[in-house]
């Protein structure tokens, strides 16, 4: 409908402004984004993630990743090297850039709308011009903003979830590919024993002094060793590669990738349950995504509700009367109010769809909080096995195995045993050997799922039974 009504060109013009004004309010800035989330993470990964957004940037991150690889790799300097130059990361980082500014543009009101017109009658020129904007989309101005901020919370949080999965995945990653290097190196030593022992029965065999089926047996370890150490040498390979794959590397990068011989030491006293759980109380990521999830929901749910029912145009006229006949010319000026009746849609399947999300929402909260303590028992239940299984191996077995290796020695020397004996006995040495390689890369992959589960991202801390390498090492023996 159409009302004449005049307007001061005054009031028109801060009509005008106020819009301006209020539709700058909700922005997103990179800058801002990631300051949130290295603050969030920085004492998890230890460095600084940084987006690249042109050559200069890009040749930076480069010489650092250049710099990094110039020396064998620790897993802290893994974690770095991923952070500077993972495109992987660049992409997360970039697609919560758009996310951001997707979730601002939502607080924003839209552009006013210019309708111009000429319509001639007879003698009569009517010049129309109209301009016209969203009435709810003003009123409601404050509370979209406030929903838009709650949004770009949430893609700040998600930014520091993703940070900390990926740098999770490297931690166990570089675990995995200098365990491979280790147990490659023991697998050979068990080949090279099974070698000679199967060459020692072989000529032992020729001159009378050994029987066919013992030979066999020494012949059959000996198979079942070369194919166990093609296996680590895919595993190596393999392990590697994915290493490579986290990192970013290229290959040119890849080629000089070196890295540590063996894993760090065991810690001298593993995290204490009381000291685990003051570190999670500092600010789950997970709690504080539901919780962020939630608040938006319930936001969103709060004006939609008014959108649901109808929408409201305000418009303002100015007209220009042109008769040639008479030689005038007149202004009319006024305003319009659009509004949109509820006749054949109430809203109501859009306002149980929000009460449904909002529902959801909660639910999740809920959800996540009762998760939370459940996965950090989890996790530190897996570390600390882990880790008595591993200081188990280097206090107690491998002690053992020294001295039994030391008294076999001397029964050889004496003539008291055969060679037979003191090859098998060595063979059972580095089995015990790789066994505890096992349980140190468990270990170190439980202790870095526990440090993503302290933040607030759950993940498999991939630790199986601790006797498993000894089995597979032993295998045929």
């Amino acid at each position: 409908m159409s009302r004449p009504l005049r307007m001061p060109r005054a009031k028109l013009m801060v009509v005008v402004a106020a819009v301006t004004v209020l539709s700058g309010c909700a922005s997103v800035n990179l800058e801002q984004n990631l300051s949130s989330a290295n603050a969030a993470t920085g004492s998890f990964t230890d460095g600084q993630l940084t987006l690249a957004r042109g050559q200069n940037e890009r040749d930076a991150l480069r010489q650092r990743a250049s710099d990094l690889l110039a020396k064998p790799l620790s897993q802290k300097d893994a974690v770095q090297l991923a952070l500077v130059n993972s495109p992987s990361l660049q992409a997360i980082v970039a697609q919560n850039w758009a996310d951001a500014s997707t979730a601002a543009q939502s607080g924003r009101i839209a552009n006013p709308i210019l309708t111009l017109e000429r319509v001639r009658l007879g003698s009569e020129t009517e010049i129309g011009r109209l301009l016209s904007f969203g009435l709810l989309d003003l009123l409601t101005l404050p509370m979209r903003k406030s929903i838009a901020d709650q949004r770009i919370k949430q893609a700040q949080l998600r930014l520091s979830s993703d940070v900390v999965d990926q740098v999770t995945q490297v931690r166990q990653s570089w675990v995995r590919a200098v365990a491979a290097q280790q147990t490659l190196t023991y697998t050979q030593q068990v080949v090279a024993s099974a070698q000679a022992s199967a060459e020692l029965s072989k000529r032992m065999q020729a001159v009378g002094n050994f029987n066919k089926l013992e030979r066999a047996r020494q012949q059959a370890f000996y198979a079942d060793t070369a194919t166990q150490l093609a296996s680590a040498q895919h595993q190596v390979t393999a392990a590697r590669e994915e290493l490579v794959r986290l990192l970013g590397l290229d290959d040119s990068q890849a080629k000089e990738l070196k890295l540590p011989e063996r894993l760090p030491a065991l810690p001298k006293e593993p995290l204490s349950p009381l000291d685990a759980g003051r570190q999670a109380s500092k600010g789950r990521l997970d709690l504080q995504i539901a919780r962020a999830d939630y608040d938006a929901a319930a936001r969103a749910q709060g004006w939609n509700t008014v959108t649901t029912y109808t929408d409201i145009e305000l418009g303002v006229r100015r007209d220009s009367v042109f008769d040639k006949t008479e030689g005038t010319h007149s202004t009319r000026r006024g305003f319009e109010v659009s509004l949109q009746l509820p006749i054949f849609d109430w809203g109501g399947l859009r306002r149980d769809a929000m009460n449904a999300q909002t529902l959801a929402a909660a639910s999740r909260l809920d959800a996540a909080a009762r998760a939370a303590g459940s996965n950090l028992r989890e996790s530190y239940s897996a570390y600390r096995t882990a880790y008595d299984i591993a200081r188990h191996y280097r206090d107690e077995v491998i002690p053992l195995r020294k001295v039994i290796s030391e008294e076999n020695q001397l029964r050889y020397n004496g003539m008291l045993i055969s060679v037979f004996e003191l090859l098998a006995d060595s063979r059972d040495q580095v089995s015990s050997v790789l066994a505890a390689l096992n349980a140190e890369q468990q270990f170190w992959q439980a202790d870095a799922a526990l440090q993503a589960s302290l933040i607030g991202k759950p993940t498999s801390a991939g630790v199986a039974g601790g006797g498993g390498a000894a089995a597979e090492a032993g295998a045929g023996h």
